[in-house]
C-alpha cells in the first residue's frame, strides 16, 4: 500500500511555508529554536492552517490553567536609553519566548517610535507569511498610531538619527499600502506582569 500523502506547515522554522514531503520540513525546522510546525492530511486543511495560528502540541504542554492572553501571538516591546536615545525593539513568540525578530540599538530614537516600529515589523513579517496570528503592545500610544497609519512623534530629524526616521517613513508607507487581518491586542501589563518582549531594563 502506497504511503498517505503527508503536508507539513512550518509557521516558524528557516524559512515558514508549506512543504509536501518531511524531508523538506526538516530541513526548516533542525536546529531552530522553537520551531513549529505540525502536520495535515489535505493541501486545504495546510493552507487554512498556515494562514492562521499555530496549532501544535506544544500548547498542551503547559499547566491545565488557561492564560488570560492568546499564547499563539507574538509580543512586541521597545526600550530606549534616554529620550531621545538609543532605541532598540524586538518581537517574541509568546507560546516559546522565542525572539522573531530584534532592531537596534538605532542613535537618537525614543520609546514610542520603537513600540511603532515594533508592531508594523511584527505585522509585515506576518504579511509575508499569510500569518493571521495577533500582535500584543503595551503601547497605547503606538496602537493608535498604527491604527492612524501615522507615527505621531514630536522627534525631529537629524543627522544621527536619520536611520530611523527612513524607518518611520518606510513603516508608513506600509501601513498605507497593506491591509491585514492580524488583531493589534493591549498586552495588560498591571494585571498579567511585564510583556513577554519586555527588555527587563526598568
Amino acid at each position: 500500500m502506497s504511503k498517505k500523502q503527508k503536508y507539513y506547515v512550518v509557521w516558524h522554522g528557516v524559512s515558514p511555508g508549506i512543504y509536501s514531503d518531511w524531508t523538506s520540513c526538516q530541513l526548516q525546522i533542525k536546529g531552530f529554536k522553537g520551531a513549529i510546525f505540525k502536520s495535515f492530511d489535505t493541501l486545504e486543511e495546510a493552507k487554512d492552517a498556515f494562514a492562521g495560528a499555530p496549532l501544535t502540541p506544544v500548547a498542551k504542554k503547559h499547566s491545565d490553567a488557561v492564560p488570560p492572553y492568546i499564547v499563539e501571538s507574538i509580543a512586541v516591546d521597545a526600550a530606549c536609553s534616554g529620550n531621545p536615545g538609543d532605541m532598540e525593539y524586538r518581537g517574541v513568540y509568546i507560546e516559546t519566548g522565542q525572539e522573531i525578530f530584534h532592531v537596534g540599538p538605532l542613535k537618537q530614537g525614543t520609546n514610542n517610535i520603537g513600540e511603532f516600529l515594533a508592531i508594523v515589523h511584527g505585522l509585515a513579517l506576518f504579511h509575508k507569511t499569510g500569518c493571521a496570528m495577533p500582535v500584543y503592545s503595551d503601547s497605547h500610544n503606538a496602537i493608535l498610531w498604527v491604527s492612524r497609519k501615522k507615527c505621531n512623534t514630536k522627534l525631529i530629524r537629524t543627522p544621527n538619527n536619520g536611520v530611523i526616521f527612513d524607518l518611520i517613513e518606510r513603516a508608513e508607507k506600509w501601513l498605507r499600502e497593506h491591509e491585514y487581518p492580524n488583531k493589534i491586542l493591549k498586552w495588560e501589563t498591571s494585571k498579567w506582569g511585564e510583556i513577554p518582549a519586555d527588555f527587563g531594563r526598568k
